[in-house]
């Protein structure tokens, strides 16, 4: 049985770890809620679209006129990646000023594979989306918003952790399950508070341990390059980034022959965050249910066009390569789509019941905070 001290001690810990985040993590629940539909709803919005390629039938353009054609899109500027859609003939290219040019400086455009023709963007209010996803990202405010919501996610795990520890006193002498309906306003919402979060304590544990993984994306990214990637830009020390591009069909090709029977999610052009300063890094994703998520770098020479060699990604990586879909529960369909909504709800719930008591106590300073979770004989 835990003394009182230790009880006062975790109580401290739960309530100043939870008041810390708890309008941060309302915001996340609230715009996470839409973006767990994120497909779906942009496949509403677009519903009345009916782009086909222009050769539905015909032969497809080399990824070297593809490439072609966005430059000439966008005269001046060089590329920066290649990605490919999975059910149509379509591929994106996203160029830039410069090879490190900032997301603000990037432009997005889509190609009909079979003509070179530009695909019309979507008609649909996909601003409203992107709004949300990066409110949710990094509240508009880049790495360091990304890091400051990191903390905010660790804080959360400490209040996940100490209320885990606070359950077990106070679970001593009520039923699983239990809710005292007919006692007090505040005995009804604690109950309510602690039955929705030990419920839904394993689903909050992964979904805010994946959130704080996802927020590293940046220095972990830069410490895969500096590190894993370190030896194959040693020969290169010195030289300036490349800009005289080898075939890329010829490197994606070559990175296929490398890893088969896999598809290609897409190409890093030299001087990026996701390749290195001489080489495209063209990526590929694997064709399990687990390895779908996750992709190995294959490296070629932007220049030459050699294969330089192919690095298994290092276990953060892989860890942020599957904190993506276990956070948004976007790998098992709408089932677990649905599943992570009422998941998402009930911790919204848990927060606002969890707000409703701290305000109750402020009002009522003398209550020791043993007798919050004292259940009534």
């Amino acid at each position: 049985m835990m003394s009182p001290a230790s009880i006062r001690t975790w109580s401290a810990v739960h309530k100043w770890t939870s008041l810390v985040c708890t309008a941060f993590l309302l915001m996340l629940c609230v715009t996470g809620l839409p973006l767990i539909f994120h497909d779906e709803i942009e496949g509403a919005l677009n519903s009345g679209e009916t782009w086909q390629p222009a050769n539905p039938d015909g032969p497809l353009l080399s990824l070297d006129e593809i490439l072609q054609a966005a430059l000439d899109n966008r005269p001046g500027e060089v590329p920066l990646f290649m990605s490919f859609d999975e059910d149509r003939p379509v591929v994106n290219v996203t160029t830039g000023p410069t090879p490190d040019a900032p997301g603000s400086q990037m432009y997005f455009e889509r190609f009909d594979r079979t003509s070179g023709e530009i695909v019309p963007a979507p008609t649909g209010d996909g601003g409203v989306m992107e709004f949300l996803l990066q409110l949710h990202t990094d509240m508009f405010l880049g790495l360091g918003g990304m890091l400051f919501l990191g903390a905010m996610g660790l804080a959360f795990l400490a209040a996940l952790i100490s209320g885990v520890v606070l359950y077990a006193p106070f679970m001593r002498k009520l039923e699983f399950g239990t809710l005292r309906l007919n006692r007090s306003k505040r005995l009804k919402w604690l109950d309510y508070h602690n039955l929705l979060g030990i419920v839904a304590l394993v689903w909050m544990s992964v979904v805010g341990l994946t959130g704080v993984v996802n927020t590293l994306a940046v220095p972990l990214l830069e410490v895969w390059q500096n590190d894993s990637l370190a030896d194959l830009t040693e020969e290169f020390s010195g030289s300036p980034v490349a800009t005289e591009l080898s075939s890329v069909q010829a490197a994606v090709d070559r990175a296929r022959a490398e890893a088969p029977g896999a598809w290609v999610q897409f190409v890093a052009f030299p001087g990026g965050g996701w390749s290195t300063d001489y080489h495209m890094s063209v990526f590929i994703r694997g064709d399990t249910p687990v390895t779908s998520h996750m992709t190995t770098p294959v490296l070629i020479e932007a220049e030459s066009g050699a294969f330089a060699g192919m690095r298994e990604m290092p276990w953060y990586m892989k860890a942020l390569a599957l904190s993506g879909p276990l956070h948004f529960g976007d790998y098992g369909g709408m089932p677990l789509k649905i599943i992570w909504a009422l998941l998402d709800l009930a911790t919204i719930i848990i927060l606002g019941t969890g707000l409703y008591l701290w305000l109750v106590r402020a009002r009522r300073p003398n209550m020791i905070p043993e007798r919050m979770l004292e259940p009534a004989e």
